[in-house]
């Protein structure tokens, strides 16, 4: 296998490891609104593991997206790293107790938020090269349009709200991005993961999806 098939692949199971740890964090809150107990921080972690996944795949993709948009690319990539660190500090300040679950999860909504920016910026490249499926980058941008609606969380967070009826209207709307990093996001880094790997070597210049 070429250095070039050996990089796809390691882009494939990146993306299907993002979106693993995404299920599993599914998995674990639904088992905690059940059980509770262990199962709500290790939702938290599911949640820092697939934000740290995610800032790793942003730097795996960031030739492919440098290439086609040059200007972007950097501010897509320190947007997915900047939300990464945002994401874990409320992972963070959850699980060790220094804020309350409400005021905690503003700070992941947020961070995800930047994530969504970096994923719409690069679907938006890969639309419009037609590099990838157009429903792939057409679920990327849709997922990353509902991350980014966690930019309303922000506010929230200024005030150190940290309960849902202490909250404006509006920032707790912001919460509803959670459908687009809980949900859609992993599955689209699933449908991509499938799509680098199978194919296993993909040039520069070809589409890699």
């Amino acid at each position: 296998m070429t250095a070039i098939g050996v990089a796809s692949r390691k882009i494939g199971g990146l993306a299907s490891a993002t979106g693993g740890a995404a299920i599993v964090g599914i998995v674990t809150i639904s088992l905690f609104f059940i059980f509770g107990g262990i199962f709500g921080p290790l939702n938290d972690l599911c949640i820092a593991l697939e934000a740290v996944l995610s800032a790793l795949l942003a730097g795996r993709l960031h030739p492919w997206h440098h290439a086609r948009s040059p200007r972007l690319s950097l501010f897509a990539l320190i947007a997915a790293w900047l939300g990464a660190l945002i994401a874990v500090l409320g992972s963070v300040l959850v699980i060790f107790r220094i804020r309350g679950w409400y005021l905690a999860g503003l700070y992941t909504t947020f961070g995800y938020a930047f994530i969504g920016l970096w994923l719409l910026g690069l679907s938006q490249a890969a639309q419009r090269s037609a590099a990838w499926p157009r429903r792939l980058a057409q679920l990327g941008k849709v997922s990353g349009f509902l991350m980014a609606v966690g930019f309303l969380a922000g506010p929230g967070i200024l005030r150190g709200v940290d309960a849902m009826d202490a909250a404006p209207w509006w920032v707790n709307i912001g919460l509803l991005s959670g459908l687009g990093w809980f949900l859609l996001y992993p599955l689209w880094c699933l449908c991509l993961g499938r799509r680098f790997t199978a194919r296993g070597e993909t040039r520069p210049e070809a589409s890699p999806a």
